[in-house]
């Protein structure tokens, strides 16, 4: 028995996730993408991507914002 096949996902989630991902981990330099994130690691910032991308571009900032 094969394995299933990932789908793929579309464009219009692809870029709503690297939206919302780059606004979860903001650049430590404007510009200098090379200089790194200044909160979270970049496993982290996958994660965040991937949960983004399994939850349709849905992510619960309530439950973040009232955890605080």
């Amino acid at each position: 028995m094969l394995p299933d096949r990932a789908t793929a996902i579309t464009a219009e989630l692809a870029r709503k996730c690297s939206a919302l991902t780059a606004k979860q981990f903001p650049p430590r330099e404007p510009g200098n993408p090379a200089a790194g994130s200044a909160k979270g690691s970049g496993s982290d910032q996958r994660a965040f991507y991937s949960k983004c991308v399994a939850n349709d571009g849905k992510i619960d900032n309530e439950a973040k914002s009232s955890a605080k």
